[in-house]
Parts: C-alpha cells; sequence; structure tokens
C-alpha cells in the first residue's frame, strides 16, 4: 500500500510528482523571500558572488550574512541527511516526511519573521536570510536523496540546461554517418524536467501574487501544503509504534 507522495517505499520512478509539488514551494516561497529581504535564497551561486564583490567593496557585514547563509544552507542538507538516515534504519515509512514538517514549521517561523520586518525590525533580515537558506537547503537535500540526485527544486538552472540539451537532440537532424549512433532525445527526461520547470514557475507566480495580497499569511497554506504531504506516512508509522507498544510485556 503506498502512503503518498513522501513514502519512503514509493518507487523511485514515481519522485516527479513529489518534485513538481516541491518546486511549487521553492518558487513561492523565493517570491516571499525575495519580497521580505530583497534577495532570492534558493541558490547558493547568487550567494558567494555577491560575497565576493561586497568583500571587493568593503561590505564586511554582508559578506558574513552572505556566509551564513552558506553555512545555513548546507547546515539544512545535513539535517535532513541525518533525519532520512535515522528513520530508515528504523525502517519508518515517513522517513522523508519528517524534514518536510520542520520546513512547514520553519516557513511559519519566515511568516513571523517578515511580519516583524515589514513592522520595521529591520535587525531581523539577516536571521531571515539564513532561516530561508536553511529551508532550502533542507528541501534540496530530500528530494535528491530520495531521486538518487536525478531531481532538484530549489533552483532551476540545471533544469534548464537539461532540458535544452534534450531538445537540441529531438530537432537534431539525424544523417546518416557510418559508425555513429543516432542523436536522439530522452523524451521521458524532457517531459519530467518540463514538469519540474512549470511547477517552480507556477510556484513563483502564485508565491508573488499570494505575497502582495495576503502579506506573510501566505505562509500558512505553503505549510499545509507541506503538512499533507507528510500526514498519512506519519500516523501510519504511529499506528505501527502504538501496535508494537501494545504488545511488549508489561
Amino acid at each position: 500500500m503506498t502512503l503518498g507522495l513522501t513514502d519512503a517505499q514509493r518507487p523511485a520512478g514515481a519522485n516527479v510528482p513529489l518534485g513538481v509539488v516541491l518546486c511549487f514551494v521553492a518558487g513561492a516561497a523565493n517570491a516571499g523571500g525575495f519580497l521580505a529581504v530583497g534577495m532570492y535564497t534558493s541558490h547558493m551561486s547568487g550567494v558567494v558572488s555577491a560575497m565576493a564583490d561586497n568583500l571587493v567593496l568593503g561590505h564586511g557585514l554582508t559578506v558574513w550574512i552572505g556566509f551564513g547563509s552558506l553555512i545555513a544552507f548546507m547546515g539544512g542538507a545535513v539535517t535532513t541527511t541525518m533525519t532520512v538516515e535515522w528513520a530508515l534504519r528504523r525502517n519508518l515509512r515517513s522517513a522523508y516526511g519528517v524534514p518536510l514538517l520542520v520546513e512547514a514549521a520553519l516557513l511559519l517561523v519566515f511568516g513571523l519573521f517578515g511580519a516583524a520586518i515589514d513592522a520595521r525590525s529591520v535587525a531581523l533580515v539577516p536571521y531571515t536570510v539564513v532561516l530561508l537558506c536553511f529551508i532550502m537547503g533542507l528541501q534540496n537535500a530530500l528530494i535528491t536523496k530520495k531521486s538518487n540526485a536525478e531531481i532538484r527544486t530549489t533552483h532551476i538552472t540545471g533544469l534548464v540546461t537539461d532540458i535544452g540539451i534534450e531538445l537540441g537532440r529531438l530537432f537534431y537532424v539525424n544523417r546518416s554517418f557510418p559508425h555513429h549512433p543516432r542523436v536522439l532525445a530522452n523524451r521521458n527526461k524532457l517531459r519530467s524536467h518540463s514538469q519540474l520547470l512549470l511547477g517552480f514557475i507556477t510556484g513563483a507566480l502564485t508565491g508573488a501574487w499570494g505575497f502582495k495580497a495576503a502579506g506573510y499569511g501566505m505562509t500558512v497554506p505553503l505549510a499545509l501544503l507541506l503538512v499533507v504531504l507528510v500526514t498519512r506516512p506519519l500516523v501510519f508509522d504511529y499506528h505501527t509504534w502504538r501496535s508494537r507498544s501494545a504488545r511488549l510485556p508489561p
């Protein structure tokens, strides 16, 4: 019996639907992050480049914020890895769901930070940046582990590159060359990566509109979406634990 998209026993080939949902969440959170702190926090390439620029310009505080963001993103990935490995060793069906539950809680914290920034508490900006980077690292490591590094959800550079490669193969005009195989596109990869890209774009548009219309209350439906993803495996593991505990001798 499959317990939804985050079930640890779900076949690896079924990871694209989960990836699409997480791309949606990442796109929306990224839009909210830009609204809160004026920067995108889902990819570390820009963070490292900004660190180099600010170092040359002598903006020491901004360099340290960037360094903290980098460490936070890595820390999110470390947290996911340790949590998932701990749960898998105990055969928990919710192994991949627990990090998303943590992400849901942290999204609500981000909503509080963002609201405080809007209330002129500018001192919270560095903490908000670090928090968002931790959330993105947490989520990116989750889908990376579950899909055996085939899917990323917090940034789309690799997705767009892969789509371009497959489109190049798709439109390539094959001519007869001895000893050379035909150039063929991986249509399944092209389809799945296009779905992931569409999920991120849809999430970014929804997040931009939602945060503009509802403010940081937009974090609530995003958090609820993640909770819905993890509920069935968590409930299953809870009932399994209760059953085992009831069979133990007093």
